[in-house]
């Protein structure tokens, strides 16, 4: 399961972004299917799992994005939770076409209205999962009642703890793995990741709080990842971007693709990284996610 935010991009690129007070005359506009749970839960279907959306949307036309975004790609519906006050969520996009850089403000709309009864409706399909995939772009309340029912069911619960916000110790404690970037990880655990032994004591704060594992993507450096045992940084794959947006999304979805299908953080963590780099070389989120096919011949093609 997917658990997360569902929201519509609206994303426009421009020569340079603005600076307050002044107005930029962009060269494109597209409007499409975004969030982070929305674009992590399209990025896991695409590459194989068999994965479920849960999210909640307004009575509007911005709902119909989410819907017919689902209906194309053959993905299930029947978990999708309904506001009658709150709109659906929408994201005002800038890209930087020089840079691929871009700014983002999200404004959640019906996923910041998720009641804790929602939450425990979905026990019995929690109970027909190995992983739930969550972020901090819906209530955070959803997400602790989400981590101590999957606990109770005994899911895994995946962190993206994005965007980066306070996170109680006692909803640490019910996770299997956490997925911030090196900024996010720094703001929660107050060290800066500079080096990978900055890195693993980032990874030892998050292991006193009951973590089991702890994934910090570093950009263009790579992957820094953290069992107990053995900590190491995976490196990325070098490609040229043309949209960084969505980007994390992407390898969270990938990420949680390959765990389901038995493979371990490592292997899981090179099959992330390879689904991310195909998705910066093409525009968008949800759109810019590859098919499995892309994926596994990316890795035929960039051998470890």
């Amino acid at each position: 399961m997917v658990f997360g935010s569902f929201v519509v991009d609206l994303m426009g690129r421009t020569p340079h972004l603005p600076v307050p007070g002044e107005t930029v005359k962009g060269s494109m506009f597209r409007m499409g299917a975004g969030g982070k749970g929305f674009n992590q839960c399209v990025a896991a279907h695409k590459a194989g799992a068999d994965v479920v959306m849960v999210t909640k949307l307004g009575r509007d036309a911005f709902a119909e994005t989410a819907l017919g975004t689902m209906r194309q790609l053959g993905m299930p519906m029947d978990r999708i939770l309904y506001s009658e006050t709150a709109p659906t969520g929408a994201a005002l996009i800038m890209v930087d076409e020089k840079t691929s850089q871009n700014e983002i403000v999200v404004v959640l709309g019906a996923c910041s209205t998720i009641t804790d009864e929602e939450v425990e409706a979905q026990r019995e399909l929690l109970k027909e999962c190995d992983y739930v995939l969550t972020q901090l772009e819906t209530n955070v309340s959803a997400v602790e009642r989400l981590a101590e029912l999957a606990k109770e069911t005994n899911t895994k619960v995946i962190l993206n703890p994005a965007p980066v916000q306070p996170v109680s110790d006692r909803v640490l404690a019910n996770v299997e793995l956490i997925t911030p970037n090196e900024v996010e990880a720094q703001i929660l655990t107050g060290i800066p990741i500079d080096s990978k032994a900055h890195a693993d004591e980032a990874a030892d704060w998050f292991f006193a709080r009951g973590v089991k594992k702890v994934l910090i993507t570093l950009g263009e450096r790579g992957v820094y990842i953290a069992e107990k045992e053995r900590r190491e940084i995976l490196p990325a794959y070098r490609v040229k971007a043309v949209d960084t947006t969505g980007a994390g999304d992407a390898f969270n979805g990938g990420l949680v693709a390959a765990l389901a299908e038995g493979k371990d953080l490592w292997e899981s963590a090179r099959f992330a990284n390879a689904l991310a780099a195909l998705s910066v070389q093409r525009l968008g989120t949800t759109p810019a996610m590859p098919s499995r096919e892309e994926i596994d011949k990316f890795l035929e093609d960039h051998p470890s």
